[in-house]
């Protein structure tokens, strides 16, 4: 298993910060390992809303499991190599809030023995993606 778990701190209201990750339709803007992203299922955020997300050459269609404005989001993608869950939390801080970002990449069947490595290209990737995340919500990176 693969995980990636940042946290950035941003002036945004938690509502501005929820309503810009809760729409996966914005992951290109902060994830450079995301090269488009198009939602083929609702009108908009919310919970059953589905994306098709094309990364690293492969399109993975992520269904919103949770959708509980304005502080959590999780969406799912699943195929026959790869089981990606991603969990988005706004927590009101201040003036601001903190958004928490958690990836979890699986391997499925006997791929899953390609854990090790996916974990450390997921690292590099993750780094990436995080530095674009504090740029887009103009924020600080906590972890």
């Amino acid at each position: 298993m693969a995980r990636y778990v940042m946290r950035v701190r941003t002036e945004k209201s938690a509502d501005e910060a929820f309503d810009f990750m809760a729409d996966l339709r914005n992951f290109p803007q902060w994830d450079p390992g995301t090269k488009s992203a198009v939602q083929v299922k609702g009108d908009g955020p919310g919970n059953g809303a589905a994306y098709d997300l094309q990364a690293s050459g492969a399109t993975l269609r992520y269904v919103v499991q949770t959708y509980d404005r304005p502080s959590r989001v999780v969406a799912k993608a699943q195929n026959r190599w790869i089981t990606s869950v991603d969990t988005i939390t706004v927590t009101a801080d201040g003036t601001g809030c903190i958004v928490a970002y958690d990836a979890d990449l699986v391997l499925n069947g006997l791929l899953r023995f390609g854990d090790p490595i996916l974990k450390m290209a997921f690292n590099r990737i993750g780094g990436q993606a995080a530095d674009g995340l504090v740029e887009s919500l103009s924020g600080t990176r906590l972890s």
